[in-house]
């Protein structure tokens, strides 16, 4: 490949990995934080949640000549920021360790893959609306407690929404760098907790735990981003990407990433349609360059992760949540419409939702399992009243 057609690739996948760290990092050291991680373990989270996958990424991309993208999960971030269920980080790295071993098996055991993907989609929707809902709140919220902080944040990302759409949250985050460091005078990069760290833990497997955090994780990441992975890749001409050594690469990684407070990986969704569709290169087989690109950039991008949770820990928890909320707008808006898209299903995704935002937590099992378990209760309760009410959804 001669060296001026690798520039546009290259250039493509820098800004994908760019825009996927910039748009989320503040999201997953706020989640972290809240399930018990130190400022040192959200950190060494992040720089593992950065190198692994980019390290897989450079990889599978270059083995099989395709622009497959790995990333941390956003909806799994999300999912910690929301949760309520457990302040022992060793327990919050037992259930990611867990996620790391159920998608080995979805590898190695296509009929898991099948069982997980085939979760009826008003339901896994509507979990997923209802985990982002109070975190997408928080940009009204911030603009009422922190008015001077927040609205010069929100109005970025509003007028930017509009001009520019990829750069809206970006540009946002580096709004937020300017106030915080602006408006406090203890945010200092350049001593050693902005280096990169790693920050190791003995995970502890907590049965509640499992169940209310580690079991909607492996969920949100499969229906929440590698399902839409793979849909963007089939959608421009990836027909045959090769879901196995997928699942089984993000698996071992999250196995490896897990002692270190990474979370679950898996293909990305936005930045995978930035190193996969026609912007990345007018000729489908030399895109896999731009995955490699983003990928290498990712990687290096985490050594930033100290600097990034200093950041985080100096600024005030509803303006990190306010950005988070502001870079979940669009995955919110996109569960809620596929939650709601059946009219016969309406109803179910509705009480899944109500259950998920609640935030109710029964014998320390957080609201997402139980708005999963409800939901298909509630699914099953209706069936035999559509079938003889409603004979043409007997297929549903």
């Amino acid at each position: 490949m001669r060296p001026a057609s690798l520039a546009q690739p290259i250039f493509a996948g820098l800004v994908a990995g760019v825009t996927g760290f910039a748009s989320s990092f503040a999201l997953l050291i706020a989640g972290l934080r809240n399930v018990g991680a130190t400022d040192y373990q959200a950190a060494s989270g992040l720089l593992v949640l950065c190198v692994v996958p980019g390290l897989i990424t450079v990889v599978l991309s270059t083995m099989y000549r395709i622009p497959i993208s790995v990333v941390w999960s956003t909806p799994a971030a999300a999912l910690l920021l929301a949760s309520e269920g457990t302040d022992d980080f060793r327990s919050a790295a037992g259930a990611f360790l867990l996620c790391g071993v159920l998608l080995v098996i979805t590898g190695l055991w296509p009929w898991l893959a099948r069982t997980v993907t085939r979760i009826p989609k008003p339901i896994a929707s509507a979990m997923l609306a209802g985990i982002l809902f109070p975190i997408c709140l928080a940009p009204v919220t911030a603009s009422v407690q922190e008015p001077l902080l927040a609205l010069p944040i929100v109005l970025t990302w509003l007028v930017l929404a509009k001009l520019a759409p990829r750069l809206a949250v970006p540009a946002a985050v580096v709004v937020t760098v300017v106030v915080v460091v602006l408006s406090s005078s203890g945010v200092d990069l350049s001593g050693a907790r902005a280096l990169p760290v790693l920050a190791p833990v003995v995970p502890r497997l907590d049965l509640a735990v499992v169940l209310g955090l580690g079991i909607p994780i492996y969920l949100v990441t499969m229906a929440g981003q590698n399902v839409p992975g793979f849909a963007v890749l089939r959608t421009f001409g990836y027909e045959h990407a090769p879901a196995r050594a997928i699942f089984l690469s993000t698996g071992a990684g999250n196995l490896v990433a897990a002692p270190f407070g990474g979370i679950s990986l898996n293909l990305a969704a936005m930045t995978a349609a930035m190193a996969a569709g026609p912007d990345a290169h007018p000729d489908r087989e030399k895109r896999w360059v731009a995955a490699v690109a983003a990928g290498g950039s990712l990687a290096v991008l985490g050594l930033l992760s100290g600097a990034a949770t200093v950041l985080v820990a100096a600024s005030p928890p509803i303006l990190i949540t306010a950005v988070a909320g502001l870079a979940l707008l669009g995955a919110l808006v996109a569960a809620v419409t596929a939650a709601l898209e059946e009219p016969a299903h309406r109803l179910v995704a509705i009480v899944t939702f109500l259950v998920a935002v609640s935030g109710v937590s029964i014998a320390g099992i957080g609201s997402a399992f139980w708005a999963l378990l409800v939901g298909g209760l509630v699914m099953l309760w209706f069936l035999p009243w559509r079938r003889k009410h409603h004979p043409e959804v007997v297929s549903d």
